[in-house]
């Protein structure tokens, strides 16, 4: 890694991506040979609220100038995903097999799997960054990394996303719970416990997920799912949608969380904590934050958008929502095996 600003940043090493925050203005990338064209600087999904940023593809370059505007104060970090140093699982030792079960329906990538940088997380006194904290799960969010499409190696992509949340912005950890990549594979996401299943913590009644960072103020009790992509202009790939109702599904099953109202049910709900009738075919979940005492009407299953001044999880996917919802509710009909 390597921290840099406005102007020019040539970090000694290939650039794989660059995390930008204050996201704004220009910026170019050096070959060996010749600098590329100057492109904007496109904001992407952050969980903070007060302070824009983006994480863009750079292809191996060796050098990037960034040109953020008059009276703009931006800062860049040059990522190295291809061939630095990656101490992996410094922390715990677990296992890069999936959780029984999952590796008959996905691909699956614990951290070590990923190849996560676990030392990351702690400060030089070696005190945790995020320590972990345990809340019933009330909401699941959905967004969109703003990361490169047909992307040939999204496991690189996950851990630049790491590196930008956890250093970049500051979060202590990857800000998402779970992340699906556009074959359909699943990654592990917030550090969650040195047990092998991802999103909780200790196990014993109700499952409780532990707090992540991706949607500001409101992430105590809320599950955060991303695609890995940009969805501003295009649809999530066929593999990547069957991946995230099939995961949305098996975490409404597992957290007795409803999806979506099912008309099938004579008009009535399944009996969840939090939910309130709408003027619709359909309820929103009456979200409380555990932590704050904030509040937000949502649906169960929502996009980053409907939290907060954004456009994840992206102009093109985020319509398709009730769509989604009504997929996740049908796979947990009586009869139907549940993922």
């Amino acid at each position: 890694m390597a921290r840099g600003g406005a102007g020019l940043l040539e970090p000694g090493f290939p650039i794989g991506h660059l995390a930008v925050s204050g996201a704004a203005g220009n910026v170019r990338f050096r070959t060996p040979a010749v600098w590329g064209p100057w492109q904007p600087v496109v904001a992407g999904c952050t969980g903070r609220t007060d302070r824009a940023a983006a994480l863009l593809p750079a292809g191996g370059a060796l050098g990037v100038e960034l040109d953020p505007g008059p009276g703009v104060d931006v800062t860049t970090l040059a990522i190295n995903t291809t061939d630095g140093p990656r101490r992996t699982a410094a922390r715990r030792a677990v296992p890069t097999d999936p959780p029984p079960g999952v590796q008959d329906r996905v691909r699956y990538r614990s951290r070590a799997g990923w190849e996560a940088d676990e030392s990351l997380r702690f400060g030089p006194d070696g005190t945790e960054l995020f320590p972990t904290a345990f809340f019933p799960v009330q909401t699941f969010t959905v967004h969109h990394t703003v990361t490169a499409n047909a992307d040939p190696t999204p496991a690189a992509t996950v851990r630049a996303i790491y590196v930008a949340h956890t250093v970049a912005q500051g979060f202590g950890d990857i800000g998402y719970h779970l992340l699906v990549d556009q074959q359909g594979g699943v990654y592990e996401g917030r550090w969650s416990g040195a047990d092998p299943i991802p999103v909780f913590g200790p196990r014993g009644g109700r499952p409780l997920m532990c707090n992540a960072a991706h949607v500001g103020g409101f992430n105590a009790g809320n599950v955060g799912v991303a695609l890995l992509g940009d969805l501003t202009s295009t649809q999530p790939t066929p593999a990547a949608r069957e991946t995230l109702v099939g995961l949305l599904a098996g975490l409404c099953a597992l957290t007795r969380v409803d999806p979506h109202f099912d008309p099938a049910r004579g008009g009535r709900p399944a009996r969840s904590a939090g939910w309130t009738r709408r003027g619709r075919i359909g309820h929103s979940v009456h979200y409380v934050n555990p932590i704050s005492g904030a509040t937000r009407d949502v649906d169960a299953i929502a996009g980053h958008r409907d939290w907060l001044a954004t456009e994840c999880p992206g102009n093109a996917f985020a319509p398709t929502l009730p769509d989604l919802r009504r997929e996740v509710a049908a796979l947990l009909r009586p009869g139907v095996p549940r993922p």
